[in-house]
């Protein structure tokens, strides 16, 4: 037990598995624990470091053994898979991660504090409640096509619909659909109710945090966006220029190149989904007003629109978007529009 100097724990909900080594790489633990049993375990060691993959409650243990002195460094799941040996196991999969952890290129994931993990559980929840939203109102919209009731596209076409089925003397809808759709109308209510709410304290949080204030006036960059990025990423000196920050977000080229020649391919996808897309929506609208705008940065994106469709200039734009947002994170700077 003194001896330890590197650990790999494969964490789960009831059972971890622990393998450690010495400075010489000999196996010197090689151990099953119950939750309850993990931290008097690791509070017995002396300070060594610790890896963990980066998945569901690695950030609570990464902080809870912090605490107690350890070294602790999160890795990406899909980096750490290469290093495991034949079959996959729980204790294969702690001494993968043990292996994995010495690596000097290894790239690690930053340890997000409880406040940042609350801001960014708001934005999962809202993303939830948009989609249960979009789902009710698909619902609603298709039973009443049934009857032949189509109303118009947009927020005032959704009213149009809720009040025609909670109007009582209206001969249009039959007492029984009324029945059956009224409480999608109620639960459609509630809902946006709730996602109004979330926008509320994302936007508080949002006027309390400085990175995310400066991220703001990047255009195409509103509070929600600018809130899911300074939550997410805690280190930006982990990325060591904006086109890294843009590929570990998804928004490079898929390369398959070979013999010198390079392929390109669709954008990768990799990386958060969330924070994409969300860049991507704030691209498109300022897609959508680049043609009035004397802004530089606008005026680029009417001449890439000029040449490109609208989503592949809409995915270049968002590129641009976050490689500013690094900059602006690296410098500790906000946007300066320069009017062209």
């Amino acid at each position: 037990m003194r001896e330890v100097s590197t650990i790999g724990i494969d964490i789960a909900k009831s059972v971890f598995q622990v393998h450690g080594i010495n400075a010489v790489g000999d196996v010197v633990i090689r151990r099953k624990l119950r939750r309850s049993e993990v931290e008097e375990f690791f509070k017995r060691l002396p300070a060594c470091l610790i890896g963990i993959e980066a998945c569901a409650s690695g950030h609570y243990w990464a902080r809870t053994l912090i605490d107690m002195g350890h070294d602790v460094k999160l890795m990406p799941a899909a980096y750490v898979k290469p290093y495991v040996k034949r079959q996959k196991n729980d204790a294969a999969d702690a001494e993968a991660i043990c292996e994995a952890v010495q690596r000097p290129t290894m790239r690690f994931v930053p340890v997000k504090s409880e406040e940042q993990q609350g801001v960014l559980m708001l934005h999962r929840a809202r993303e939830l409640l948009v989609r249960q939203k979009t789902m009710l109102i698909n619902a609603l919209r298709a039973h009443l096509a049934e009857l032949g009731i189509v109303a118009r596209l947009g927020v005032m076409g959704v009213r149009d619909l809720v009040a025609l089925v909670e109007e009582t003397d209206q001969c249009e809808v039959p007492e029984i659909v009324q029945r059956a759709l009224l409480p999608l109308c109620d639960q459609l209510r509630h809902v946006q109710e709730k996602i109004v709410e979330m926008d509320r304290q994302i936007l508080e949080w949002h006027r309390s945090n400085a990175l995310s204030q400066r991220l703001e006036t990047i255009p195409g960059i509103g509070p929600v966006t600018a809130s899911a990025i300074a939550a997410t990423i805690t280190d930006v000196s982990s990325f060591h220029s904006g086109r890294q920050l843009a590929a570990w977000i998804g928004l490079v080229p898929r390369q398959s190149s070979s013999g010198g020649k390079e392929r390109l391919g669709r954008i990768t996808r990799q990386g958060d989904p969330y924070i994409r897309r969300l860049l991507v929506i704030g691209a498109t609208a300022v897609l959508r007003f680049s043609r009035k705008s004397k802004a530089a940065s606008t005026q680029w994106a009417a001449r890439l629109l000029e040449r490109k469709p609208a989503k592949v200039a809409a995915v270049a734009l968002a590129n641009k978007m976050a490689r500013i947002a690094w900059a602006l994170m690296t410098k500790q700077t906000s946007f300066r529009t320069v009017t062209g």
